[in-house]
């Protein structure tokens, strides 16, 4: 039996999943795609992912790889399957690929984006989307604080107590902080990232820019290497994965940065 590889790009809001991987009895995203492309393909589906998100983390392109012995059309495969995806999953591109491909070990880096509403009133239509902070921030200061981590570097101060990688060091390529209207928005790519590291980054980034510390600090904490003497993990509302990285040989589909309201940035 011919077995053919396919990568495709996936979108889901993630407010009501405990996250991407499959577990036993919480609601997660990783189930509802397998089950779904299972149906389409008429065969049990197992898809593996480029980065695992956090339960109330959201991704605007997720990449999976799953390989199928069915003959279906593109389009067999992305209407289908969404047909039979909750409304806040979705796939948007699927493409056949070679058999070396894997959707995590051939990525060359992830990039996230970390969103703030920052207004001193809620916001009822973001409130599953965004992170609301009520306190004015300096992005000026954010952005400039944010250039110490760019790099290799141990992120020590900047890891969960529960991550379970082999090594503290990390590599990243670009950190941005800018704004749009009310948005305040941490743009940050590297080639991996460590449990709860961009959310980390984001809480101390915000006590630099309401003053809490000096735009100084962020590279004190490198250097200390303690996670005690860092800010406590931002909430995972505004987090999204937004873009993953392969080699241009893949040939994969390369869509605008997200999420849909950042597109003209």
């Amino acid at each position: 039996m011919h077995f053919t590889k396919f990568a495709a790009g996936i979108e889901y809001q993630g407010s009501d999943y405990h996250g991407w991987q499959r577990q036993k009895s919480v609601s997660n995203v990783q189930e509802k795609v397998e089950t779904a492309l299972s149906i389409i393909a008429n065969h049990s589906i197992t898809v593996h992912c480029a980065g695992r998100t956090d339960a109330g983390v959201h991704s605007t392109e997720q990449v999976i790889h799953f390989c199928t012995s069915s003959i279906r059309s593109y389009k067999s495969w992305i209407f289908g399957t969404n047909r039979y995806l909750p409304r806040d999953i979705s796939i948007l591109w699927i493409k056949e690929v070679p058999n070396v491909f894997h959707a995590r070990y051939s990525a060359l880096s992830r990039r996230y984006r970390y969103i703030i509403y920052n207004c001193k009133y809620r916001s009822s239509i973001f409130f599953k989307g965004l992170c609301n902070f009520y306190k004015e921030l300096d992005i000026f200061k954010m952005h400039r604080s944010a250039q110490y981590l760019i790099g290799e570097h141990d992120f020590t101060s900047f890891r969960s107590v529960n991550c379970q990688s082999v090594t503290p060091v990390r590599k990243i390529i670009f950190i941005n902080v800018f704004s749009v209207r009310q948005l305040v928005v941490i743009d940050i790519k590297a080639s991996s990232f460590l449990h709860h590291m961009v959310r980390n980054i984001a809480s101390c980034l915000i006590d630099v820019g309401v003053s809490k510390y000096n735009e100084y600090w962020i590279k004190k904490l490198l250097l200390l290497k303690n996670r005690k003497l860092a800010s406590p993990t931002a909430r995972p509302e505004g987090l999204y994965l937004v873009k993953v990285e392969y080699p241009n040989f893949f040939n994969l589909p390369n869509y605008a940065v997200g999420p849909f309201f950042l597109y003209k940035k």
